[in-house]
């Protein structure tokens, strides 16, 4: 009891994932760290849903990061974790997914260990999972890929770089994160590195959300189908994966009935 008195009086963060958007995805875990907190700092694309179960016993703010556009600076949250924290209060940062997979963790554990502000680490279940579930697919399979690569489609300097001749080869498999804005860029990086252009590409939007879609093309019409189907919230694209038809009907059900 005298340690979480101590802990309490000197303030603690949560760095917390908060899954893909279906509340039900919530860790127990999470959802302890909510009862306890008194501020929550989360980011842009956490669902409304989520932030509800968030904010009941917490103040939220948004401290989100858009790319291409406008979003705090990564200083700046930094400096609102340790303030809140050392105030006393009981801080969840609330990440997208799981914080640990292109989550900008790193600099914001760095920052509240740095002012000696005790921390934990909550993971949450990751875009990719919730995504590869929703069309029915696993991220590896026996005889067709023993791993998968997690990429993201931009980072600080633009478009990300990455060994498009290994992914280009026959039956790989990578989950891409923001990758709407680069297709044409991923496109062209795989077609000139010999990618087949009849791989299959699936895209999810919103996974694991009553708004959820799935848009399953080829390398070859990626960036014309992308654009015909004016897709505007977060979307995981897989590259090597085509849904099973199965999961696509289920999917489709699931929206007859919500």
């Amino acid at each position: 009891m005298q340690d979480m008195l101590t802990i309490r009086s000197k303030g603690h963060v949560d760095f917390v994932g908060a899954g893909p958007g279906d509340p039900e995805l919530l860790t127990l875990k999470a959802l302890t760290a909510f009862e306890q907190a008194d501020i929550v700092l989360h980011d842009r694309l956490i669902s409304a849903p989520i932030l509800d179960i968030a904010g009941k016993s917490a103040d939220l703010f948004d401290v989100g990061k858009a790319g291409f556009g406008p979003s705090w600076k990564q200083s700046d949250i930094d400096a609102l974790l340790v303030d809140y924290a050392q105030k006393g209060n009981r801080v969840v940062r609330l990440k997208s997914g799981d914080p640990t997979v292109f989550g900008r963790l790193d600099e914001e554990i760095e920052a509240v260990q740095s002012a000696g502000i005790s921390w934990q680490l909550i993971p949450g279940i990751t875009a990719a999972s919730a995504a590869v579930a929703s069309i029915g697919q696993s991220l590896t399979r026996r005889g067709r890929n023993s791993s998968v690569r997690f990429l993201t489609g931009h980072d600080m300097k633009g478009f990300a770089d990455h060994d498009w001749a290994a992914l280009a080869r026959s039956g790989s498999v990578a989950a891409i994160y923001m990758g709407k804005k680069s297709a044409r860029f991923i496109q062209g990086r795989l077609i000139m590195h010999g990618a087949d252009r009849a791989t299959p590409v699936t895209l999810i939007e919103n996974a694991s959300r009553p708004d959820q879609r799935i848009l399953a093309t080829t390398l070859d019409q990626l960036p014309t189908d992308l654009a015909a189907a004016e897709m505007n919230g977060p979307a995981l694209t897989f590259f090597g994966l085509a849904p099973r038809e199965a999961a696509q009907a289920v999917t489709e059900f699931n929206k007859e009935l919500a």
